[in-house]
């Protein structure tokens, strides 16, 4: 029986549905969108994730319980009520320039909380993983630009895809190169001296894994345990 109450990727939905809630607090989104049902749907979603903390079924019957099917159905119609598709571009659009680079990590953290409870099932259909970095998805991504950090001399900015869009990586390996494929950890977006990354780099030892092995926007193949060390950690401090 596995024990529901500790699974890490519940966890992870019911922590990423907070911290998007609290965005929403901060954030300057201007013009139209259903602010008032956008975050019902996101409350809403709580109880029925605690519900699932006791239901102590196996991670692929998990999958496919009701309250998975009803908290992606809510996922749904926040992007629906936030504008559809894309709603970020819209944001975007009619904030001024001082204000984009925090308006961006907004949107970063949005799209973080969405992509968590969009991809639930798909993570639990890995089964019964004690490990806390189950509780988000690790992607194969092809580096399709790298330039400086406008602020910081030892950081390089990529623009990876992801297959499914392209995400911004800030980086300390200053050896990565266009064409690099490479497994990113989707963590908890985080802003560097106004440049906000969307993930991290998995490595192990003598930098970024730079010639990783499968699908693009799949899950990296044969790569060394070791290098899921660091990001691991940081899931766990978001969870805490």
């Amino acid at each position: 029986m596995w024990d529901t109450s500790k699974d890490y990727r519940l966890k992870a939905a019911e922590k990423s549905v907070d911290l998007f809630l609290r965005t929403l607090e901060g954030a300057n989104l201007k013009g139209r969108w259903n602010k008032k049902q956008v975050i019902q749907n996101a409350r809403d979603m709580i109880p029925e994730i605690q519900s699932l903390y006791y239901s102590y079924v196996e991670p692929a019957e998990l999958a496919k319980m009701p309250q998975i099917v009803s908290i992606k159905e809510k996922a749904n119609h926040i992007i629906e009520n936030l504008g559809g598709n894309d709603w970020y571009k819209h944001f975007l659009e009619l904030v001024s320039k001082d204000e984009k680079s925090k308006l961006e990590e907004a949107v970063a953290k949005i799209r973080f909380f969405l992509n968590i409870i969009l991809n639930i099932d798909k993570r639990l259909a890995l089964g019964p993983i004690d490990d806390p970095i189950v509780a988000i998805d690790i992607h194969v991504g092809d580096i399709v630009s790298v330039g400086g950090h406008p602020a910081a001399d030892n950081l390089l900015v990529c623009n990876v895809n992801i297959k499914e869009r392209a995400i911004t990586v800030v980086t300390n390996d200053l050896d990565v190169k266009e064409s690099n494929k490479v497994a990113v950890a989707m963590l908890p977006p985080t802003s560097f001296m106004g440049i906000t990354s969307e993930g991290m780099f998995l490595g192990a030892g003598e930098g970024v894994l730079k010639d990783v092995q499968g699908e693009t926007g799949g899950m990296p193949k044969g790569f060394p345990l070791e290098a899921l060390n660091e990001a691991r950690n940081f899931v766990e401090t978001f969870l805490k």
